[in-house]
């Protein structure tokens, strides 16, 4: 038979344990609480940033249409006289954004007659040394298109390639700045045949 002394030392072991169990569940209920805070906090002041660097991000000097139509195409014309042939060519006035909204920047999608595969590089090469002649200048090979060039120049960029998807054609793109704040979310019109204004042979 245990005797008063074990029983209360028992009864005082029982207590320790139950004592250390509620501060663990304590901390831990305390330690969710804070996780939960931080991560609060934290969305609050990404999306306080966001919201910051969206008004941030609106161009001092806006451009109007003309002049964001402007930026592209006049690229476009000196790449054609850098040695293009047969051009065709597209105008759009494209959203910076996902929705559709301000900003917009304007974009010319260029086809041209590119040699044989194999004669394709050093022709690359020679469109290239054309356009840095001009003050652009040559930046990374695009990823998603092997052997193709890039250059930039005043805000202004021009990737171009061999097509994927017609014969013995390349393309040329051409991006200009995100400073048009002109809402064009409504919109119809897509994009617009610019080929005469090339100055090209066609």
């Amino acid at each position: 038979m245990e005797s008063v002394a074990d029983v209360l030392g028992r009864l005082d072991l029982l207590e320790r344990e139950v004592h250390l169990r509620n501060r663990a569940a304590i901390a831990l209920i305390a330690a969710a609480l804070l996780i939960s805070l931080v991560l609060g906090v934290g969305f609050v002041v990404t999306h306080r940033i966001y919201d910051l660097r969206g008004a941030a991000m609106r161009p001092v000097d806006p451009l109007s249409d003309a002049q964001s139509r402007q930026q592209v195409l006049e690229p476009a014309r000196q790449f054609v006289a850098a040695g293009l042939q047969s051009p065709s060519a597209s105008y759009l006035l494209m959203s910076c954004t996902n929705d559709e909204e301000p900003l917009y920047q304007g974009s010319v999608y260029l086809n041209f007659d590119v040699p044989s595969i194999t004669e394709t590089p050093a022709y690359f090469r020679r469109i290239a040394a054309a356009m840095t002649a001009r003050g652009w200048h040559e930046g990374l090979a695009p990823n998603r298109h092997p052997g193709g060039r890039t250059l930039a120049k005043d805000g202004v960029t021009a990737v171009y390639y061999r097509s994927p998807d017609i014969q013995d054609r390349g393309v040329l793109e051409i991006n200009g700045e995100c400073r048009n704040m002109t809402d064009h979310s409504l919109d119809t019109i897509g994009f617009v045949d610019v080929t005469e204004q090339l100055g090209g042979k066609n």
